[in-house]
């Protein structure tokens, strides 16, 4: 085919395209000669994106803060992307569904790698007083992280492990996110308030997690695992997949916090409040919250010691080293 005929059959597949839309092809020919070239900056909207950062204060090791935790954020919008794929996909191609997994594995991996920046790239005493101007912001306020869980698995698995037991499918969404494990993370540790941090996060929150959770009630990741044949869901590649995103986002991700929470809150006698007011020592180690998205992949054992492992080496360093 020369030039001039995969011309004419690019226009022919164009009027194809464009017939329905009410408006003949020419109109659209014209708007490309009026339409000016695109640009990088334009396209990916980069005057915006680097005006995003507004510190609240003049300490430099701010805006390293900010910017981080931007980051953070898109990708967890990467790995929502992902999910929103598997959620809504019918098919039943185990290897459609391998790769999302894989992918999102890969964003969690780029972000516990990535942890370092916050762990040991700011000075922990401009932290200590920048953090003062936060209050009571929290990254524990971060609701694309809660959509992230509420995709991944049925909300009975996200009930606080304490009270797991007492709760099923048969509960209603509502009841159920009353007694979701994190907001036992920002209550007040002597009165058992809800702090304020708390308070501004349902406000503004909770009816669209309700809607989600809803939304995805049958056809969570997990749901989608447990839709496969039983020889697809033992498959040994699929479930090393899945127990592989299980341990970044339920294990190998909250650990880096607990190092970044340790750094920077963490003193020789007690520890130092986060800016939320939220109890981390107790709401970050994951063999407190065991939080498990895929729980019939694990034996007991491993359900039982489930973080155990790593909370060890935060904890107990010198203990490690003698073993």
């Amino acid at each position: 085919m020369d030039n001039k005929e995969q011309i004419d059959s690019q226009i022919s597949k164009l009027e194809e395209k464009y017939k329905d839309s009410g408006q003949d092809l020419s109109a659209y020919l014209d708007g490309l000669l009026y339409q000016r070239y695109l640009t990088y900056w334009d396209y990916i909207h980069l005057d915006t994106l680097l005006s995003l950062q507004v510190p609240k204060t003049y300490f430099p090791d701010e805006e390293i803060f900010i910017m981080y935790h931007q980051i953070t954020e898109l990708y967890f919008k990467l790995i929502l992307h992902e999910q929103k794929q598997l959620v809504d996909n019918k098919s039943q191609d185990v290897s459609f569904f391998m790769d999302r997994v894989n992918r999102i594995n890969n964003y969690y991996k780029a972000l516990i790698s990535s942890f370092g920046i916050m762990i040991k790239g700011m000075e922990r005493e401009q932290f200590l007083k920048y953090r003062m101007a936060l209050l009571p912001a929290s990254g524990f306020q971060s609701v694309q992280y809660r959509m992230i869980e509420l995709y991944a698995t049925p909300m009975e698995n996200l009930v606080h492990h304490s009270q797991r037991d007492l709760f099923s499918s048969e509960n209603s969404i509502e009841d159920l996110y009353e007694n979701i494990y994190w907001k036992k993370g920002a209550t007040d540790r002597e009165t058992g308030e809800k702090t304020l941090t708390l308070k501004q996060f349902e406000y503004r929150y909770t009816p669209r997690l309700i809607r989600i959770a809803k939304q995805v009630q049958d056809s969570t990741i997990y749901h989608k695992y447990l839709q496969f044949p039983k020889e697809v869901q033992n498959n040994k590649e699929l479930v090393k997949v899945l127990k592989a995103l299980d341990l970044n986002a339920n294990v190998n991700w909250p650990l880096m916090h607990m190092g970044s929470a340790h750094r920077y809150l963490g003193k020789d006698k007690g520890s130092i409040d986060a800016t939320g007011g939220t109890n981390w020592k107790k709401y970050l180690p994951p063999s407190f919250k065991k939080v498990i998205f895929f729980p019939t992949i694990y034996t007991n054992q491993e359900l039982k010691d489930w973080g155990k492992e790593w909370v060890d080496h935060i904890f107990n360093p010198e203990k490690n080293k003698k073993e």
